[in-house]
């Protein structure tokens, strides 16, 4: 049995082992990328499925701008294991991110993806024709799915990064414990 659910930080590593399998290293050089780089997901719309202790889809939501002091949220990337695809799993998460996201009171998600696959969940190109993204971005697969009526209305200009930076990592404290997991590597050969 699937189960949906936050992602925790014990995730981090399958997640992302997941997305390298879903996307390699292409999925760098997306214009969505651009948006997601050195910022945290929106709080609460980071969900996982679990199968018997493995997670097997993610799918996160992302604080932006929809043009000039216009608020939004962006859905990516959604990712299911291949083993595990056609089985409903990465529509229960679209529709999970949704709910959560309208829950929490946004106005607008936005999205790079397939029309015909995002198209029944209510997204369309309709909302999104003054707005573009940073960097190549085909514009007929830049949706949007209003969560308030007019949330989008006048909506134009580029899409922006909004919400909180992601916490820098401390060089001192990782050089640090480099020196110590070094020294430790060094202590278990010559004990050999």
């Amino acid at each position: 049995m699937v189960t949906i659910r936050e992602e925790k930080i014990a995730d981090v590593f399958a997640r992302e082992a997941l997305l390298d399998e879903a996307y390699g290293p292409a999925r760098f050089a997306k214009a969505s990328e651009r948006l997601r780089e050195g910022r945290l997901p929106a709080n609460g719309l980071s969900l996982v499925a679990v199968e018997h202790g493995r997670l097997v889809g993610t799918v996160r939501l992302w604080n932006v701008s929809a043009g000039p002091g216009r608020a939004a949220v962006l859905l990516g990337p959604l990712a299911v294991h291949p083993a595990h695809r056609n089985r409903g799993i990465g529509a229960t998460l679209v529709r999970r991110a949704i709910a959560r996201a309208r829950l929490a009171g946004h106005g607008a998600v936005l999205l790079v993806g397939d029309a015909p696959y995002y198209g029944r969940f209510g997204f369309s190109a309709a909302l999104t024709g003054d707005l573009w993204m940073p960097g190549r971005c085909d514009r007929d697969r830049l949706l949007a799915l209003e969560l308030k009526p007019g949330a989008l209305d006048g909506a134009r200009g580029l899409i922006g990064a909004a919400g909180p930076l992601a916490p820098a990592p401390d060089l001192a404290a990782l050089v640090v414990e480099d020196r110590r997991a070094e020294r430790a590597r060094v202590r278990r050969v010559r004990a050999a």
